[in-house]
């Protein structure tokens, strides 16, 4: 037994080595691994690491208890790689052949690296079994008890039994991995989950690298299901398909295909990374002059999932209607495949990676939703060395270079959705509010299931009545949802055409009397004393109106775009200061502004004063009815804690909120401003949301009336 290395004293302190616990294997396997399906996909990726081209995973019922196994054809270890790579933890084995050879001929990329895929199984179960053989070779039997291992003292007591086994199991060589007793109940659900996971293990639109995959339930242990994407996921209505340069440069081909009949359209372009990082949110990129996260090629497919969509691909394709949304759910999404070998998402809960679900009131235009695309991004180790994935296997490392990655796809499935718009018609169609509502009515569905009641049918055979509701329902929705933002929008215009219009007038009325003074100059001429005051205030008035102007600027130039400017807290807020200057002083409020300072936020000027000016004016007007006490505003901002983030606080002594009104001051058309149309907070949440962040309301203020407080990103 090797002794433990001493510690040394060099002089300069004293040398102690590390020490690694048992504990080690329960916290790199059992823990690490957070998804029973996903350790499930890593002992399958070393199936195909071995270069096997069938794999069988079954399930067994054995008295109480389940068990797996999974049995794959692939080049099989000899005990020598059993003993110093396979159970040496985190083995550099594969980073130092990262081909696997069959027969001695054909060779794969592998896609493990870190050398801990097979401490997966430890969260499957404690006992694990491991038959491999090599061609030719010997066959060797390996046991582990994962939770021995785990109470070991140390690690001299860590060890694998190796035996000499006569009955090989395999034909020529391959590996047979038992796992017994499954520390999770498999319930037919989550093996059909499991059964969604292995089919996105490989890309759905490639011609499969030899490799196969067989399931088979505990029930059915000797009837396996060939796991395999369905036709019709090989004719999309919507595709766009292309490669991104070192550079950074997209260049994608979009195709249209009707499912029936013969509409069909081609479209070329070019998307500059200069435009993909211009109109990020990420700070992380500003200076990116290319991504930096190295070249790849994607292909993303789409489809429409409504009613009349569906009955179409199931006709065409002679297809049961209910699978087509079931099996683009198993698909659905972006996934990324390194070398041809999965690498995200690997559980359903990271199937929304890239955020495209995450649908905010804001969002005006055409998306898609990920239950609506498959797509494939094939990228490799050699050329994309920095898209690094963690140890979890559940996400890639959140660096530039990733954000990157992902600001990417982001602009390409925004590409599909706005060529898609183009063949759906979708720029066209704009019907009448009073039809929309419409829509709404449950009506319909409840006849449709009375029917079937009727007839004594079973409960599920309602589900597909309720599914089709709830397409209509959701395309209903997000038609009201864009034409609310729209009104929203002119409801923000009509606000400020408001202010500007109050604000002008009180200017021109002064510019008004410095003429009339030069008239009765005219006419008298010992008013000259008289006419140099008025004069004063017309040039004050004018520097005013010039103020105003540079304001609104930014939305009125036709070249304006969202988030390409950022702006300064401290300048907006003493901008729309002074815009209620009138106000402020007619009813004598006292403003407190934060202390001077220069704090830079990516947020545009011009939207950051239309959330200002909303709170201030609401603070303005209630408080201009406050008939005791004093009249103050006072206004902070401070960095978030551990956030990119700033908070800015709009604190009034006026009346407050009352409890019912808490949150129905948030509602659209909700005020009891008399005359009012009940938009400013909306819009303001609206704006505010955008950037990620959320408008709040704190009753209890520190003035004694209302504070309103929002967060912003920093620049």
């Amino acid at each position: 037994m090797a002794k433990p290395p001493r510690k040394q004293n060099t002089g300069k302190g004293t040398r102690v080595p590390f020490k690694i616990h048992p504990r080690a294997f329960k916290a790199l396997g059992a823990d690490l691994v957070t998804n029973d399906a996903v350790a499930i996909i890593e002992l399958v990726k070393n199936s195909y690491d071995a270069y096997a081209t069938e794999v069988d995973i079954g399930f067994r019922e054995e008295s109480d208890a389940q068990s797996l196994e999974i049995k794959d054809n692939g080049s099989g270890m000899d005990r020598d790689v059993i003993e110093n790579a396979w159970c040496t933890v985190a083995t550099t084995y594969r980073r130092d052949n990262p081909e696997a050879r069959r027969r001695g001929r054909r060779t794969r990329r592998t896609s493990g690296e870190k050398g801990l895929g097979r401490l997966s199984a430890a969260r499957l179960g404690p006992v694990f079994q491991m038959i491999t053989q090599t061609a030719g070779g010997q066959c060797w039997r390996v046991d582990v008890n994962w939770d021995d291992l785990a109470l070991a003292d140390n690690l001299n007591q860590c060890v694998a039994t190796i035996t000499s086994e006569s009955n090989s199991p395999f034909q020529n060589s391959g590996t047979l991995i038992r796992i017994t007793p499954l520390r999770t109940n498999w319930t037919d659900a989550a093996i059909d989950d499991l059964r969604e996971n292995l089919a996105r293990l490989m890309p759905p639109f490639e011609t499969k690298d030899n490799f196969s995959m067989r399931l088979s339930r505990p029930s059915l242990f000797e009837d396996s299901i060939e796991i395999e994407p369905p036709e019709f996921l090989m004719h999309p209505k919507y595709s766009i398909s292309g490669s991104v340069e070192l550079s950074g440069s997209v260049h994608f081909q979009y195709e249209f295909n009707a499912i029936t009949g013969n509409g069909h359209r081609n479209a070329n372009g070019t998307i500059a990374w200069s435009q993909i990082r211009d109109e990020s949110t990420y700070y992380l990129l500003d200076k990116m002059t290319h991504p930096e996260c190295g070249p790849f090629c994607f292909e993303i497919r789409c489809w429409d999932i409504g009613p009349d969509d569906t009955q179409e691909i199931s006709d065409r394709f002679e297809y049961k209607k209910s699978y087509i949304r079931k099996d683009i759910r198993a698909y659905k999404g972006i996934s990324v495949y390194r070398d041809s070998v999965l690498v995200l998402p690997k559980s359903e809960g990271g199937k929304d990676w890239l955020g495209l679900d995450l649908k905010r009131v804001g969002r005006v235009g055409h998306h898609l939703s990920t239950t609506q695309l498959v797509g494939h991004v094939a990228i490799t180790a050699k050329d994309n060395p920095r898209l690094e994935d963690t140890s979890d296997r559940e996400r890639m490392a959140s660096t530039p270079e990733v954000v990157a990655f992902e600001e990417m796809l982001r602009a390409i499935v925004k590409t599909l959705a706005n060529e898609r718009a183009k063949d759906r018609g979708d720029i066209a169609k704009e019907r009448q509010v009073v039809e929309l509502f419409k829509e709404l009515s449950a009506r319909k569905l409840v006849v449709d299931a009375s029917e079937v009641a009727k007839d004594d049918g079973p409960a599920a055979d309602v589900v597909p009545l309720i599914e089709d509701f709830s397409d209509k329902l959701e395309r209903t929705r997000e038609q009201i949802e864009t034409r609310f933002v729209y009104y929203s929008r002119l409801a923000t215009v009509g606000t400020i055409a408001q202010m500007l219009m109050h604000e002008v007038r009180n200017r021109t009325s002064v510019l008004g009397k410095m003429i009339s003074a030069f008239k009765a100059m005219l006419e008298k001429k010992s008013e000259g004393k008289r006419l140099v005051s008025r004069l004063h205030l017309g040039e004050a008035a004018l520097a005013a109106l010039d103020r105003l102007a540079e304001t609104f600027a930014p939305l009125a130039n036709r070249q304006f775009r969202r988030r390409m400017r950022s702006a300064c807290i401290e300048e907006s807020l003493a901008r729309c200061v002074l815009m209620l200057d009138g106000d402020l002083k007619e009813h004598k409020i006292k403003v407190m502004l934060p202390r001077e300072g220069v704090t830079k936020v990516a947020i545009d000027p011009g939207e950051l004063d239309a959330v200002l000016l909303n709170l201030l004016s609401n603070a303005v007007y209630w408080l201009s009815h406050k008939d005791k006490g004093q009249r103050k505003i006072d206004i902070t901002s401070r960095k978030l804690r551990g956030q990119k983030r700033v908070r800015i606080d709009i604190h009034d002594s006026g009346p407050g909120v009352s409890v019912d009104d808490a949150e129905r001051i948030f509602w659209p058309g909700v005020t009891n401003k008399p005359g009012g149309i009940g938009m400013g907070l909306t819009v303001a949440c609206e704006l505010v949301s955008e950037y990620g962040g959320q408008l709040a309301l704190d009753r209890g203020g520190k003035l004694g009336g209302a504070t309103f407080f929002f967060d912003i990103p920093l620049r």
